[in-house]
């Protein structure tokens, strides 16, 4: 019996091994310096081919499990006819194909009520899978940024993104500077939450000089002369292109310049970046101790490959959960009685109201977030919200446990994707959420769905989403509803009673109220940590589903009214 060298590199986790030998494995899953293109082209596709499957492999779902699922985001900007598409044509045909995800935008002015990067969520990638995004939220940037930086003071109304706030949005030329690093903020916070939710990104820039470009627009070769809908023969637009694009990179330093003088060997380089960016991610994808919530104390491994993605986890540890106290209105609930025919009345006339604000607000995109104690009225308030509107104006979402297919995107991907969008809903404009995003920091929370570095971290990146929302205009209105224990049980057993009503009732529900003191405590940590000025929380505590019905309007009356003045 052979006896193995202990100088060996460390055996690689099986859920990535599993199709692969161990010296493939050793040898082509570990990342190699940038600084050098060394490996030849039957190598290269190797290493390709066999990062991709393993990569896949990390989405497996049979046991053990030891690589957390994690896609790759290849993005691609840069300027026209530098080799962006030369670059992935190679790609694609060095790899297998079927893994390998290809999408392209061509830069439009944002949407309005919309944060620039919304439009864009729909092509992220699967957890397992690369997929390289033409364009993406930078030709978006970068269209609206040229027209801010090329335009004269007469056109700046027309530039905005936002035509009923024109006087928000519309800026100074000299002041386009100020809106590329607003806007850059915002892709920041998005991508670090990407990349936080597993999903890696490349950012590849593609460069020519004027002459070359030029040259190469004159050929005898088919040009799209589309991206960014700029005039690329126009000089003088070129190089205020290039200003715009040095400010950018200067602001940003995680791009990978590529010079696109020979196309050729800019499509090697981009390959190799990309095994690069497949191998790293594999790398991060293995399991850290960390993050389970049980081995908090013990030592990660220490591997040269993975030592950036170590640094990460170290900076960013959860310190010490502080638990918020428990405010008195989640707990000293109060009964207040209402008249069947004073109810109807206040309903009818708050209903009215209501649907006249909606249909006043021009345009603006609405969200409802429903949250509370099970049975609380989340259903019947949802019901008494809508009845004065057209079904087209609305959509309604009840959030339950995630698909397969949702598990395998960033978590907020399946709520970003449920946004109001002028794109594909011309209509239908208010989002209605029966439960919402804060699911993660609350079932998820106590059930162990999530560890507790994903929950902790989720504070912040739910605040990041909604600030993005309510900055693009869009009116974010979130209810707690809240009973008391004997009030629930009540409920319970009317449901339990009334077969029509026995649908509602469900053995989680029975297992949730066994939890109840850890549910009052997530909802007051959720409560004191994305209560903000930009999305604040409503909080309806009455055991009377009628009072709660009209607190739940006069509160929405209340928001869009707000909205309504400030016009």
């Amino acid at each position: 019996m052979s006896q193995k060298n202990d100088t060996t590199e460390p055996k690689a986790p099986q859920a990535v091994s599993t199709q692969f030998s161990e010296q493939v494995v050793e040898q082509r899953l570990k990342p190699n310096p940038l600084s050098q293109f060394s490996l030849d082209e039957d190598s290269l596709r190797l290493a390709l081919v066999t990062a991709q499957y393993a990569l896949k492999a990390t989405r497996q779902q049979t046991p053990p499990t030891l690589n957390k699922p994690t896609g790759l985001l290849v993005l691609v900007n840069g300027m026209e006819q530098a080799g962006k598409g030369t670059a992935v044509k190679q790609l694609r045909q060095w790899v297998d194909p079927r893994l390998l995800k290809v999408e392209a935008t061509i830069g439009h002015s944002p949407l309005n009520y919309q944060p620039i990067w919304q439009a864009h969520t729909s092509a992220m990638p699967r957890h397992g899978d690369v997929m390289v995004y033409f364009g993406n939220w930078y030709a978006d940037l970068l269209y609206n940024v040229m027209r801010l930086a090329t335009s004269d003071s007469e056109n700046l109304e027309a530039l905005s993104n936002d035509k009923g706030q024109t006087d928000k949005n519309s800026l100074p030329i000299a002041q386009w500077q100020d809106y590329l690093q607003q806007q850059l903020d915002t892709l920041k916070a998005f991508e670090k939450d990407l990349i936080a939710n597993q999903t890696k990104l490349l950012k590849c820039w593609f460069h020519v000089d004027i002459e070359t470009l030029h040259s190469r627009l004159k050929d005898d070769e088919a040009d799209p002369q589309f991206l960014y809908q700029i005039d690329w023969n126009n000089k003088q637009v070129i190089e205020k292109f290039n200003e715009v694009a040095a400010t950018l990179l200067r602001q940003q330093d995680d791009w990978v310049i590529i010079d696109g003088d020979d196309k050729l060997e800019a499509a090697d380089n981009f390959c190799h970046l990309v095994l690069h960016a497949m191998q790293t991610a594999l790398a991060s994808s293995q399991t850290d101790t960390n993050d389970n919530g049980n081995d908090n104390d013990k030592e990660t491994s220490e591997n040269d490959s993975q030592s950036k993605t170590l640094k990460l986890n170290s900076d960013t540890k959860q310190k010490q959960f502080e638990p918020a106290p428990i405010p008195k209105q989640l707990t000293s609930i109060k009964d207040k009685k209402i008249s069947k025919s004073d109810y109807r009345e206040a309903l009818a006339e708050k209903q009215a109201r209501l649907a006249e604000l909606l249909r006043a607000r021009q345009g603006r995109h609405v969200v409802f977030a429903f949250e509370g104690m099970d049975a609380a009225g989340k259903g019947g308030a949802i019901k008494r919200l809508v009845a004065p509107l057209d079904p087209r104006e609305y959509q309604i979402y009840n959030i339950g446990a995630p698909m397969l297919y949702e598990t395998q995107h960033p978590y907020l991907w399946r709520f970003w994707t449920r946004l109001p969008d002028e794109q594909t809903n011309r209509i239908s404009r208010i989002a209605i959420f029966d439960r919402t995003w804060y699911g993660r920091v609350l079932v998820e929370r106590i059930e162990g769905f999530a560890s507790p570095n994903e929950w902790q971290r989720a504070y912040d990146e739910i605040n990041r989403f909604e600030a993005d929302l309510a900055a693009a205009g869009t009116l974010v209105i979130k209810y707690w509803l809240a009973i008391d224990k004997k009030e629930q049980l009540k409920r319970f057993e009317d449901r339990q009673e009334t077969p029509h009503k026995q649908f509602k009732l469900t053995d989680d529900d029975w297992r949730n109220r066994d939890k109840w003191s850890d549910y009052v405590q997530s909802a007051a940590d959720m409560l004191a940590r994305t209560d903000t000025t930009t999305a604040p929380w409503c909080v309806i505590a009455t055991n009377e589903k009628r009072q709660a019905r009209l607190d739940v309007l006069d509160h929405a009356i209340e928001q869009l009214s707000a909205f309504s003045e400030s016009k």
